[in-house]
């Protein structure tokens, strides 16, 4: 979708970008994180809001120096990561572990929902932390957003304790799963971006 003009995006749409939306058993769910996104495309950028393809241009993170991976990316591996881990836990737990799928994949999937509205572009058209990101986090703008489109509670718990935000509270078993796939992202990019750095 290259169009500049607002619209609405459904789920078929967001799964172009996030294609592990589908795996969300509970329909209703799966359209209410589709809005919450719809809504994050099309107001962000300081309101002019992105194409798909602008923000399938953007970089996973501007804390790592110049790494060959997306934003859209980084949350396609986080959400394929938290099913892994998923998988690997309950064939290994053998009390068994109470590991709620639809709410693992849907935090996934939003936990940096709130970055298209923290990210803006400075005159020369790189993304950077706009003023309203430097001023509110994503992690609370997702929040927001989510709670606007009846997302439950559990979700919002993992879009509000995946980044350092949430280091002080006790996090649910689906945080703490997309919690660290995130920071294997995210670790493994300030290592390559070091590294890249040095050549």
């Amino acid at each position: 979708m290259t169009t500049t003009q607002r619209t609405n995006y459904g789920v078929n749409e967001i799964a172009q970008l996030f294609p592990s939306l589908m795996k969300i058993n509970d329909k209703s769910l799966r359209e209410r994180v589709a809005a919450v996104w719809n809504e994050a495309i099309t107001t962000g950028l300081g309101g002019k809001g992105w194409t798909f393809d602008e923000l399938r241009a953007v970089k996973f993170t501007l804390l790592a120096g110049d790494i060959d991976m997306t934003f859209v990316e980084h949350l396609n591996s986080c959400a394929l990561q938290c099913i892994a881990i998923a998988d690997v836990l309950e064939s290994s737990f053998r009390c068994g572990i109470p590991i709620r799928r639809d709410i693992l994949i849907a935090g996934a999937l939003l936990a940096d929902v709130g970055k298209p509205l923290e990210f803006d572009k400075d005159a020369s058209g790189k993304v950077i932390q706009g003023t309203f990101g430097q001023q509110v986090r994503h992690p609370f703008t997702g929040v927001a957003l989510a709670y606007k489109h009846g997302i439950p509670g559990e979700v919002m718990h993992i879009i509000a304790t995946h980044s350092h935000e949430g280091d002080k509270m006790e996090r649910s078993i689906e945080s703490i799963i997309f919690h660290h796939a995130d920071f294997v992202d995210f670790d493994i990019a300030k290592f390559l971006g070091k590294r890249a750095a040095k050549k």
